[in-house]
């Protein structure tokens, strides 16, 4: 009989990235050591064939015509893709849209289910004096 240790530490890192009212898409600090995000990095993004509302992540590493690349500004990094999320239908302007990133086993690329969660932004006061 043999054993096989599960390390903590493989499951105590939490991939997340949010989508801000910018409508950028950007990556908590663990999430960008994870994926190894670069001045050089670009991601794709893909909706499952069989349901529209289930959004893929590809860690592609090098740019192309298909892909977003991740841009840096100090040690933050993200992706500006507005666009797709305005064609996607997400009301990132009135809520507080999260992803947990989910890692697919896969041989031929680095693929994340992205989790939305989402609820209504904190709207501030407006005070008058």
């Amino acid at each position: 009989m043999g054993f096989k240790i599960l390390s903590a530490k493989e499951f105590n890192i939490k991939l997340k990235c949010s989508l801000h009212a910018s409508g950028k898409l950007g990556f908590t600090e663990e999430t960008a050591k994870r994926l190894q995000f670069s001045d050089n990095s670009a991601v794709k993004f893909a909706l499952d064939e069989e349901d529209q509302s289930v959004l893929y992540l590809f860690n592609s590493k090098i740019a192309d015509e298909d892909s977003f690349k991740v841009n840096k500004a100090g040690s933050y990094f993200y992706v500006n893709a507005k666009a797709m999320f305005d064609m996607l239908g997400y009301d990132y302007a009135n809520n507080s849209i999260m992803f947990d990133m989910i890692e697919i086993k896969n041989n031929e690329n680095e693929i994340y289910k992205l989790n939305k969660r989402e609820k209504p932004r904190k709207q501030k006061d407006n005070i008058k004096e």
